[in-house]
């Protein structure tokens, strides 16, 4: 499989990292099985960068600001067990990596059980390829001074703590739900749960981009509406990506 092919990606296939490694893609009944929280909060931890956790960072004496992508996976991965990345990473256990330096000085991770190395580029592939999965957007943030540093680190404290002891929702009851409940969405109760995570929530963002391009068209030629010629193009084509919109 090519690198972020969106085909392959909405059609679901497994995505052959290298010999060694593969990413799969679960469906929804898989992840209510498995446990939503337990499955979004790998997701999320994986797919972090070093500007999410600037708070806990800072707890540690690490300045995100100076702290690569990398490695501040090569700081969190011992907290990626493997019964919360299975869905995900199927047998690999990211419990079992040590880190060494590879000839070209790099420091990466191996597994000498099963001979596996995940180094940079891996790492890379692989959380850029589970951001476009589940449609998160890469987030990076820096300060350019001590003011705005400190600035920034008070509202991600009060953001975690805040956050920490709330009680837990489902993100995707409230999507199943209502798509279920909607018309032009194809599924039911009982068939969506086959559905792989992506084409799920590729399905909730064009599902409400035609709805939206349906309405604009109707409040345009009322004659007491919006002025279509004042409209992006994109945003009254059925068959553009919200993201183009």
């Amino acid at each position: 499989m090519n690198k972020n092919d969106e085909l392959q990606i909405y059609g679901g296939s497994d995505f052959i990292v290298n010999d060694k490694i593969k990413i799969m893609q679960p469906t929804l009944g898989e992840i209510r099985d498995f446990g939503e929280q337990r499955y979004f909060s790998f997701v999320n931890s994986f797919t972090a960068t070093p500007t999410d956790m600037k708070y806990q960072l800072s707890k540690m004496g690490l300045d995100w600001n100076t702290v690569s992508d990398y490695e501040f996976f090569l700081i969190m991965y011992k907290l990626f067990d493997q019964k919360s990345s299975a869905l995900i990473f199927g047998d690999l256990d990211f419990t079992k990596f040590v880190t060494v330096t590879a000839d070209n000085d790099e420091i990466v991770l191996y597994d000498s059980e099963f001979g596996i190395v995940i180094d940079r580029s891996i790492y890379e592939i692989s959380t850029n390829y589970i951001r476009k999965v589940h449609n998160l957007s890469y987030h990076v943030e820096r300060a350019m001074n001590e003011t705005t540093k400190n600035v920034l680190l008070e509202e991600a404290e009060e953001n975690f703590n805040m956050s920490k002891d709330k009680e837990y929702k489902s993100n995707l009851l409230p999507l199943i739900s209502t798509m279920t409940n909607m018309e032009g969405f194809k599924y039911n109760w009982s068939t969506v749960w086959d559905m792989k995570i992506n084409a799920f929530m590729d399905s909730v963002q064009q599902l409400l981009h035609i709805k939206n391009v349906d309405l604009l068209l109707q409040s345009g030629y009322s004659g007491f509406g919006v002025d279509l010629k004042k409209i992006n193009n994109k945003q009254l084509d059925y068959f553009s990506r919200p993201s183009e919109s």
